[in-house]
């Protein structure tokens, strides 16, 4: 019997593993992929700060450089990477075969690709680093962006995350990152990373609801303390006097 239920358990225990290797298997992908992922809401006719986020995926090297593509069929007039240490940043612009207009003023050339390469060791394995970049206008007349991504390894192996996902279909090996945009905010499309004067005043209203709301939870707080010793003391008087009278 004894034996027996050796093997049941170790089947069981081989089950296990084999079930939790394929969750593994099936997680790492989704895991390594280069993605891109705003830090607000990506509002179309707007601007936002988007992180794209590099993974690590290799075990035997770290990730060394970085370039991100930026779509030349809907161009970006303003692109402004954050800097990062241990990372030296290459802007490159080119010129437009259709210029676009922006705040009044045609644009002939934008930034059409981003390279970052690391000083050091760059991304070691177990790690991921993001790379923030503020960019805008988003365009109005689409719903998504697509950034194609190659990521280089200190071995000089090269993986193009550059597969566009279509409709209804599986996802890719590699899939390119994608920013889904949102429809426009109220009051215009044309927003800007630190808002307007417009937003002002909502802003300030709601700061100041805030504060009063904050104010009246607060009354209500010390006016609950009040009632919880109140209702102490009265205990405590009512038990001492039904000691007197009992001692009486």
């Amino acid at each position: 019997m004894k034996t027996i239920r050796t093997i049941k358990a170790s089947r069981l225990a081989a089950a296990g593993a084999l079930a939790g290797s394929a969750v593994l298997a099936l997680s790492a992908p989704a895991f390594a992929h280069v993605t891109v992922q705003p830090e607000s809401t990506p509002a179309k006719g707007g601007y936002v700060v988007v992180d794209f986020k590099v993974p690590n995926e290799r075990d035997d090297a770290s990730t060394t450089k970085v370039e991100v593509n930026f779509p030349t069929d809907h161009p970006l007039a303003s692109v402004m990477p954050e800097k990062i240490d241990g990372w030296k940043i290459d802007v490159t612009k080119s010129k437009l075969a259709k210029p676009i207009e922006m705040h009044g003023e045609k644009i002939s050339e934008a930034v059409t690709k981003v390279t970052w390469t690391a000083d050091g060791k760059g991304i070691e394995a177990g790690y991921f680093q993001k790379f923030p970049v503020s960019v805008g206008a988003l365009p109005e007349d689409a719903d998504r962006l697509v950034f194609k991504a190659l990521q280089t390894y200190s071995d000089k192996e090269i993986v193009r995350w550059i597969e566009v996902q279509a409709k209804g279909r599986a996802e890719p090996e590699n899939p390119a990152p994608v920013l889904e945009l949102a429809a426009a905010k109220d009051g215009g499309a044309h927003g800007t990373a630190a808002g307007t004067a417009d937003d002002a005043e909502p802003a300030a209203q709601t700061a100041a609801a805030s504060g009063s709301k904050g104010g009246s939870d607060t009354t209500a707080r010390v006016l609950g303390v009040v009632g919880i010793v109140v209702g102490a003391a009265g205990v405590a008087y009512g038990v001492l006097a039904g000691r007197r009278r009992t001692t009486a």
